[in-house]
């Protein structure tokens, strides 16, 4: 994450309860870059770029959560492989 500070300096404490409030109000959200403005009436505005944090895909296979079958021994390949597969009802 990039920080700016415009306008004077903040503390680490400072900017890290900025960028907490950030990440609260956008959960799912990695924070790119956040400019920090102090206005001359004291108080702070907040500008910043968000992304999203990717996530792995988990399921069920036969009893286990799992992202990828790579890990699995030939036996549990073979028990997935064997599995009865249900189509859904959309």
């Amino acid at each position: 994450m990039t920080v700016n500070v415009i306008n004077g300096t903040m503390n680490s404490n400072e900017i890290n309860y900025y960028a907490q409030h950030i990440r609260k109000n956008n959960p799912g959200m990695e924070i790119d870059s956040l400019t920090l403005t102090i206005c001359d009436d004291g108080f702070v505005d907040a500008a910043y770029d968000l992304h999203p944090v990717p996530f792995e895909r988990i399921r069920r296979i036969t009893g286990y959560l799992v992202g990828t079958v790579d890990r699995f021994n030939n036996a549990k390949r073979a028990e997935e492989h064997d599995r009865v597969k249900h189509m859904s009802c959309n």
